[in-house]
């Protein structure tokens, strides 16, 4: 297959590369064995990457600690904001198919949303996976608030738009759906563009958080200052730039 040449654009822009990966995929000659086959079709994907155009995804190393992550807390389901192509829905849909749970991906992009239902299907994991197009925060108010599917976020993996990190993070504050000792709430892509705020917030005492609530506009959210995270952040490099993966367990509440 020919290298095609896409406008100059930021690497996670949707400029045509996500479609020619699926056609790229689906024109294998082993398409018959990647069918059913996370690994493979994880691996045709970083072929596709490093023969043709770079893509945005979790790499081996950050995608290799969450894992292990979802390993040792085994969540009844995990949701993902921001999911491209489907990579890193692929990846940890099937470490969390393991423990009998399940997977929701919510990606605002219906263009790749449909791409990464289609190599999610691939992979076989469209009984455990579930792309659902929208924005971040409606979504999850539907799910919360509307159909009730989900009563506690137990794991969470953010790797959408960085400036929303926070807003998204109060969401769920908000909804009284992190629980001390069960949630876990992760955060990629840390330095740039970066997510200053949401760090700033995740690694504040009660306190301070208070004191981060009165020089901001909050609008119509009512974060939570009490909830104590305990944040180790861990440093990656990648095939643009050096990177953070925020990963916060929420240890308690205390009232000031």
């Amino acid at each position: 297959m020919s290298k095609k040449h896409f406008p100059a654009a930021l690497p996670w822009a949707f400029d045509g590369r996500e479609v020619d990966l699926l056609h790229y995929i689906f024109a294998r000659s082993d398409i018959k064995q990647l069918r059913g086959n996370p690994m493979m079709v994880l691996d045709a994907i970083d072929e596709y990457h490093q023969q043709f155009e770079k893509l945005m995804k979790v790499g081996p190393y950050k995608g290799g600690l969450i894992v292990d992550i979802i390993a040792e807390r085994k969540p009844s389901v995990m949701i993902e904001l921001g999911g491209y192509v489907g990579y890193s829905a692929i990846l940890f849909g099937d470490e969390v198919r393991e423990h009998g749970g399940k997977y929701i991906s919510i990606e605002k992009n219906p263009e790749m949303a449909a791409v990464a239902t289609q190599l999610v299907k691939l992979a076989g994991l469209g009984d455990i996976v579930r792309i659902e197009v929208g924005s971040s925060n409606e979504v999850l108010k539907e799910l919360i608030c509307e159909t009730k599917e989900i009563d506690q976020v137990q794991m969470i993996f953010m790797d959408h738009q960085q400036d929303l990190y926070l807003e998204d993070l109060w969401l769920l504050e908000q909804l009284d759906v992190l629980t001390p000792g069960s949630s876990v709430v992760l955060a990629d892509i840390m330095i740039i563009p970066g997510a200053p705020k949401y760090l700033e917030w995740v690694q504040a005492t009660p306190l301070q958080k208070k004191n981060i609530l009165q020089r901001s506009n909050v609008g119509p959210l009512a974060p939570n200052p009490n909830l104590v995270y305990s944040t180790v952040v861990t440093p990656f490099d990648t095939i643009f730039l050096p990177d953070l993966v925020a990963v916060s367990e929420i240890t308690g509440k205390r009232d000031m």
